[in-house]
């Protein structure tokens, strides 16, 4: 959760429920009628784990298992299965003055294709692809800010499926409004902004329906006892341009249950 562990030798994981979807047809920016009934959801439970060599660099591993369906003209196309695991390497440099904690960090990452391409609405275009991002975290006892920038170069899939490359900022900003000393407890009050850009795919893609941008907010709430946390989350489009036309993302919700040891 971006927040534990700090300490050398640390490890832990979590479980993150994710889903999105809509039956909102867009040309651009503008709403369209919906015509031939289209929708798509997609579910995603993630198995997340990280280990820190020391507080300066860790690494990370994401398993999702991905469960998708859409609808066109009465038609419906459903699969479920492994998805890309996603191994990165979080490098960071903390600084400490007094009450306040800070640090810079930059994560190369790679995507492998270990999802299903095959079918016609695969989970995987079969591609290997390579990400970096570049983070500030600023805290104290009141307040939290984490702020990232991240690239995906994607490569060149199977069946000549060819993703768009992507680009985006994730904010997250807000309260520490209560901790316990005595029980090492606490509660997050964050307010979350992600901004993301995704060029189209090649025509022979079937994993996504157009590519274009777009601004998601909402509200986090996290709570930590000890070694446990748990984070609730909800955003909604605060604005969306589709190339094209397609489907919109949807509202997004996401819920994790995370140990660390």
């Amino acid at each position: 959760m971006d927040m534990a562990p700090r300490w050398a030798e640390g490890y832990g994981f979590q479980v993150r429920a994710e889903r999105y979807g809509s039956d909102q047809l867009k040309h651009g920016s503008s709403d369209v009628a919906n015509l031939d009934g289209a929708d798509r959801y997609v579910d995603t439970l993630w198995l997340e784990g990280v280990y820190t060599f020391k507080p300066a660099i860790r690494a990370t591993v994401k398993i999702p298992y991905v469960d998708q369906e859409r609808s066109r003209q009465g038609v419906t196309q459903r699969n479920s299965g492994l998805g890309d695991v996603i191994v990165g390497l979080p490098l960071k440099r903390y600084r400490n003055q007094g009450s306040v904690t800070q640090n810079w960090g930059i994560t190369p990452s790679i995507r492998m294709p270990t999802g299903d391409d095959s079918g016609d609405f695969p989970i995987s275009d079969g591609s290997w692809d390579v990400g970096l991002s570049l983070s500030y975290a600023w805290e104290n006892p009141l307040i939290y800010q984490l702020y990232d920038l991240y690239y995906w170069k994607e490569g060149s899939g199977s069946n000549g499926m060819q993703s768009g490359d992507s680009w985006g900022l994730d904010v997250n900003v807000g309260l520490h409004p209560w901790h316990s000393n005595e029980t090492d407890s606490g509660v997050f009050l964050l307010w979350d902004v992600s901004a993301r850009h995704e060029d189209a795919p090649n025509g022979r893609n079937l994993t996504t329906a157009a590519g274009g941008n777009r601004v998601q907010t909402g509200p986090v709430f996290i709570y930590y006892l000890d070694n446990f946390m748990v984070r609730g989350e909800y955003k909604f489009l605060a604005y969306e341009h589709v190339d094209g036309t397609g489907l919109s993302r949807g509202e997004q919700y996401s819920m994790a249950v995370g140990f660390t040891f």
